[in-house]
């Protein structure tokens, strides 16, 4: 799959964003190794600390599904679902990633022009995990 087609399958995920209290919309697609895309967005919730990212519902949803080995992640979001700006996931997220996902993970961000490409370890250099 191109970083375009998962860019694609991330702003259509946006459509599911429920962001009543930030009106901020975010979407993203996480293509398994065996080729499955999981796609998710992000959840609010009144007290904020119950809120869900997108990136988070989507890895947490292929996990929970049994799914382990994960090659790449698109992640789009804006105000109002109009994709203008780069949306990186938050530190939470790339902390989640680390724990399914090598440090050549790659990230693709869109801006509604164009893609960056990351990888997980240039967004969390240093990242925490068990001893392996």
């Amino acid at each position: 799959m191109t970083a375009q087609e998962l860019v694609n399958k991330a702003v259509e995920a946006t459509r599911g964003s429920y962001s009543p209290y930030s009106g901020f919309t975010v979407g993203a697609a996480l293509l398994c190794e065996d080729g499955e895309v999981f796609t998710a967005a992000n959840v609010e919730n009144a007290s904020y600390s119950a809120t869900m990212c997108g990136e988070r519902n989507a890895l947490f949803y292929a996990a929970a599904q049994g799914k382990r080995k994960f090659t790449a992640v698109a992640i789009v979001g804006g105000h109002g679902g109009k994709i203008e700006d780069f949306c990186p996931p938050c530190g939470v997220c790339r902390q989640a990633y680390s724990e399914f996902c090598s440090p050549d993970f790659k990230i693709y961000l869109y801006n509604g022009r164009e893609i960056r490409e990351y990888t997980l370890g240039q967004l969390l250099p240093e990242s925490f995990d068990l001893i392996k």
